[in-house]
């Protein structure tokens, strides 16, 4: 199954949430068999993301939104770690500090996008200034709803540099988050996690999806695409995801530069060296 095909949301489309499935997953697959391939995506992810590096010409920005318990923390540990750090930095937006929000919303954002020949991604991001903002009436609709131009303004911007932009909505149903809460509840070592905010943030459930259909319907682009990934099946969510990045990277074409140095030259200096050690013993 093309997961990107299936899952991207065409500009010009009308999101409705309902008519998704988070529990969907490729009738050909199991668990068993899309780990074995998620193994095979992620090899294929690191050779190319080591090319993208070296060709230091362009850039990916992956961003990664869901309502919580929807699984960024697990796609950053178990699709995009299998990137060299060197050339890969995850960036956790939080609350924004009082120096941020004395600057425009984007201008923390701005600070992290990636260089070229790097990938970032971002573990929430600007859109949380059309999502908390909106639910919560931090700041007035007034300001808000021209964010969403804004943002459209900003990522086409960061396109037209060289960037190419991945945006991925986890998509969870309310009944998977409440079973995922009560696992944090169970395990020990996952209860530092749970925050009186995981439930009355539940009860606004219905506002966080209408803000995250106008995000999607409002900011999908040919540049900067959504997707809508069923992500109640870990496994199937990691399947999809790692398959959209692998096949974007590849569409890029991206080459190896040519080498800086006259490889004759170093070729001979290496045998001589070689001969030379192999005479001194």
């Amino acid at each position: 199954m093309n997961y990107r095909k299936k899952f991207c949301i065409a500009p010009g489309t009308r999101v409705r949430l309902k008519d998704f499935d988070p529990d969907f997953s490729d009738p050909g697959e199991n668990k068993k068999s899309a780990l074995a391939k998620i193994a095979k995506l992620q090899q294929r992810m690191d050779q190319l993301q080591y090319q993208l590096y070296a060709e230091s010409k362009r850039s990916l920005l992956i961003c990664l939104q869901a309502i919580d318990a929807g699984g960024k923390d697990g796609v950053v540990r178990h699709v995009i770690g299998a990137m060299n750090p060197e050339g890969c930095r995850v960036i956790s937006f939080k609350a924004p500090s009082p120096v941020e929000l004395a600057h425009d919303f984007l201008w923390r954002i701005e600070q992290h996008t990636p260089r070229r020949g790097e990938v970032a991604a971002f573990n929430r991001s600007h859109y949380e200034d059309v999502l908390i903002v909106r639910v919560h009436n931090l700041v007035a609709k007034s300001v808000w709803s021209k964010r969403y131009d804004q943002i459209n303004d900003f990522e086409r911007r960061l396109a037209a540099s060289g960037t190419h932009i991945l945006k991925f909505f986890l998509h969870i149903s309310k009944q998977e988050q409440l079973q995922r809460f009560k696992r944090r509840l169970d395990d020990p070592a996952r209860r530092w996690k749970i925050s009186e905010a995981d439930y009355s943030e539940r009860e606004l459930w219905d506002s966080y999806e209408t803000a995250f259909e106008d995000a999607i319907s409002k900011c999908t682009t040919e540049d900067a695409p959504w997707f809508v990934i069923p992500a109640d099946r870990k496994w199937f969510r990691d399947l999809a995801i790692a398959q959209i990045i692998v096949e974007t990277l590849g569409r890029m074409q991206i080459k190896l530069p040519e080498p800086s140095v006259n490889i004759a030259e170093i070729r001979r200096k290496y045998h001589a060296t070689v001969k030379e050690a192999e005479s001194a013993k």
